[in-house]
């Protein structure tokens, strides 16, 4: 054992541990991951012909006395977005594109700035360094205006040249934490050993971690930081252990992404979201579970569908019968972002999800996580979490 348990009796986790069974049952029945995940990273020799090619690109159509642009996939657009239940959002292979010209005092600018950061990731790769998107942000803060600019550029690049942007040898801040029953080795030998009483950072560079090791029953993401503090202060951790807790702090960036779809991929226990019973809660569900239309190229890599929903049910409103002082009326851009969620193509394979939704939709109210204290003090970690674990509460 990597770690001393000290959680509940093995009894506690009959729910989880079938909930498992099933997972792997499933994954022996479709014949292990679905065809593409884990793809295979690029070499640097292969990304540095691909920036190669399009320079190439550039040069030849100079010499035609032509103006020369770049044909970058339309991120923004569902008709370029299919769907399959064991990947999620996945960008269609024939997609619609959109032309950066070079010749066009619309385009001009963002022209000479994909340029720009061709060319230092052409030097970064060249030289096996590595720059955080920050980094590149401040080399010019004049000439890019924000940091938005940069970080929508080196997704275009990534999706243009069709690699995962750490190929690219670009990272980016972790803003997520992980605290639990969790040890593994940083690509620079560091070893990290999470525990149940402090977060760790996530790595800002998931694809060099390895050596991971955890004996965890299953592992909760949670939508916000203060709720994530607020089990590791009540020492929610450490009674259902051995466990792992995650959280984005919100929106989750990309190496938090990547973090779960590792642990996913290395240990295939259930994974189980903590969110707002609201629109924006669900939403981030959504990120986690079946990707976002935005980095879709990269599904196969950051998705997880195996995700299940644990909480705040809007229904657990009424079953717990949360006072309704706690409660905030929808505004209306909560029941736009409701519908367009309803809309969405993965709904349909979950009735229990469109039923939540309904229920959101009907009563006209959402609830933070935290209008369970409304019930008492240390409600959630002490009474709602542990039931919802242990009777499967989760859909």
């Amino acid at each position: 054992m990597a770690f001393a348990p000290m959680g509940p009796e093995a009894s506690f986790f009959e729910a989880v541990d079938q909930h498992r069974a099933s997972l792997l049952a499933a994954l022996r029945r479709d014949g292990g991951e679905p065809a593409g995940a884990g793809t295979r990273l690029a070499s640097s020799s292969e990304v540095l012909a691909s920036i190669e090619n399009i320079i190439q690109d550039i040069i030849t159509s100079l010499a035609r006395n032509e103006a020369p642009a770049f044909i970058i996939d339309n991120r923004s657009s569902w008709e370029n977005i299919k769907f399959e239940d064991s990947v999620g959002l996945q960008m269609v292979s024939h997609c619609t594109t959109k032309k950066i010209k070079s010749d066009s005092l619309k385009s001009v600018k963002n022209f000479a700035l994909i340029l720009k950061i061709l060319s230092m990731i052409y030097k970064l790769v060249q030289s096996n360094t590595y720059a955080t998107k920050r980094d590149i942000y401040y080399t010019d803060s004049q000439l890019f205006g924000n940091q938005t600019v940069v970080d929508n550029i080196v997704n275009d690049i990534s999706c243009m040249l069709k690699v995962p942007r750490r190929c690219l040898h670009i990272l980016s801040t972790s803003k997520g934490l992980i605290a639990g029953n969790l040890r593994y080795m940083e690509e620079d030998g560091t070893k990290v050993s999470c525990s149940c009483a402090t977060a760790v950072p996530v790595s800002s560079n998931i694809q060099g971690i390895r050596n991971l090791i955890t004996d965890a029953k299953f592992l909760l993401i949670i939508e916000k930081d203060a709720t994530f503090q607020r089990l590791l202060d009540d020492n929610f951790c450490n009674k259902i252990s051995p466990c792992i807790m995650v959280t984005g702090k919100g929106v989750p960036d990309l190496n938090t992404r990547l973090l779960v779809k590792k642990l996913w991929d290395t240990f295939h226990i259930p994974i189980f979201i903590l969110v707002d019973a609201d629109p924006h809660g669900i939403e981030i569900m959504c990120i986690y579970k079946y990707g976002s239309v935005s980095m879709s190229f990269e599904a196969h890599n950051l998705t997880v569908p195996a995700i299940r929903w644990l909480g705040l049910l809007p229904s657990d409103i009424k079953r717990l019968n949360i006072p309704k002082d706690t409660l905030i009326p929808l505004t209306k851009r909560d029941q736009m972002k409701l519908d367009s969620i309803l809309k969405r193509p993965y709904v349909t394979f979950q009735p229990f999800w469109r039923k939540e939704m309904e229920i959101m939709a009907d009563s006209k109210m959402k609830a933070e996580i935290q209008a369970l204290t409304s019930l008492s003090s240390d409600y959630l970690s002490r009474v709602y979490l542990p039931n919802k674990l242990k009777f499967g509460g989760w859909i």
